[in-house]
């Protein structure tokens, strides 16, 4: 795939958050991750460069267009830009998604969130915060932990489709406060919460549930899944400490074990227990992705705080580059690409890299079809 025109892509995004994204995607080990709202095909790969097609950025600005798209829906005009594309999924074209949203298929899923304080630099976490969906629950301790699903407290509460249907994305509209954010949307597989005081090893017995193709490529491979460390309710004491000897099977299933990784004293409650632009905990080399933890250990007793060991699946980075106006988001005709929302799906977003200690706070929708 082709590198995408960087001036056009600037044009649309503004440089700073294309920057923000490249910056974090540096070292990143997983396939290339979707960027919402740009018309085309563009993604995120681990080099932080961009690869796809990207349909716009010429002269007309992503803030041009949402006011255009304001200037039109204050009109009540509504307009249809799709061809008739064909896709590889169970939908077949728009006029198959048309046909099953307008059979009761469709779900409109609202949110807000009103986000942390953070640290500049710094990936913060949702997953605790309110008010939609309510804040997420603390995980239970080791060994079992805890497999995610749409049940659990914190994550958007649904139906599943009525076998054998799927359920696949297909527009959004995004809200942030502040300029200059970027959120992750991901599917929170597994989570689990350590005992924090203590540097004994910690056996972990539990096993997600999604993403757990060891072929690669596959819409549910283990390839890209991502392992981080949020702080939970309580700040953590301030004790200098890592995260050493943190073990796990790879994409292949095989042992690996995560390189030792620097925590932070006194971190604050929804920051992540990682250095300063790191958003996720490195891998061994050549590796891709985390089927599941098999251990935790710190090097030091933490004697108060909550962190929780979590595992993720990326489905896309959702740059908010103007404050207060919505970002639309594509899923057809975009890089989502109809992106599955698998069965009992919990997803959830991080606020990756800080540019700011400011909070913000989000609000949107996003709808899936059924298909």
């Amino acid at each position: 795939m082709l590198t995408t025109h960087s001036t056009r892509l600037e044009r649309w995004l503004g440089a700073s958050n294309v920057e923000h994204v490249s910056q974090a995607m540096a070292n990143w080990y997983g396939p290339p991750i979707a960027v919402a709202g740009v018309p085309g095909e563009v993604y995120a790969t681990g080099d932080g460069d961009f690869i796809g097609q990207i349909r716009a950025g010429w002269e007309a600005t992503w803030e041009d267009r949402a006011r255009d798209l304001m200037h039109r829906l204050r009109r009540g005009i509504r307009t249809a830009s799709y061809s008739s594309k064909s896709t590889l999924h169970s939908l077949s074209s728009v006029a198959d998604i048309i046909s099953k949203a307008t059979a009761g298929k469709s779900r409109t899923f609202s949110f807000n969130k009103v986000g942390p304080t953070g640290v500049a630099n710094v990936t913060s976490t949702l997953w605790r915060v309110g008010p939609q969906p309510s804040a997420g629950s603390t995980p239970g301790g080791p060994p079992a932990g805890r497999q995610v699903d749409q049940t659990i407290v914190g994550a958007f509460p649904y139906t599943l489709p009525v076998s054998p249907d799927q359920q696949f994305f297909v527009s959004a509209f995004v809200l942030g406060s502040v300029a200059g954010n970027t959120l992750l949307l991901y599917d929170r597989i597994f989570d689990i919460a350590p005992n924090m005081n203590s540097s004994a090893t910690q056996a972990v017995t539990g096993v997600p549930l999604r993403y757990q193709n060891t072929t690669g490529g596959n819409p549910d491979s283990i390839d890209g899944n991502f392992l981080f460390f949020e702080v939970g309710g309580t700040a953590l004491a301030a004790t200098a400490h890592n995260w050493t000897v943190c073990s796990y099977n790879d994409q292949t299933g095989a042992a690996g074990a995560v390189p030792l990784l620097t925590g932070n004293a006194s971190a604050i409650v929804d920051r992540l227990d990682h250095p300063n632009n790191q958003w996720f905990a490195p891998l061994a080399v050549g590796d891709t992705g985390i089927k599941a933890l098999t251990q935790l250990q710190l090097s030091a007793a933490v004697a108060t705080g909550v962190c929780n060991a979590v595992i993720g699946h990326p489905l896309a980075w959702i740059p908010v580059p103007i404050a207060s106006m919505a970002l639309t988001i594509d899923g057809v005709m975009t890089a989502f690409q109809l992106q599955r929302i698998f069965d009992n799906a919990a997803l959830s977003f991080l606020e990756v890299v800080k540019p700011s200690t400011t909070a913000t706070t989000y609000t949107g929708t996003f709808t899936t079809v059924s298909g």
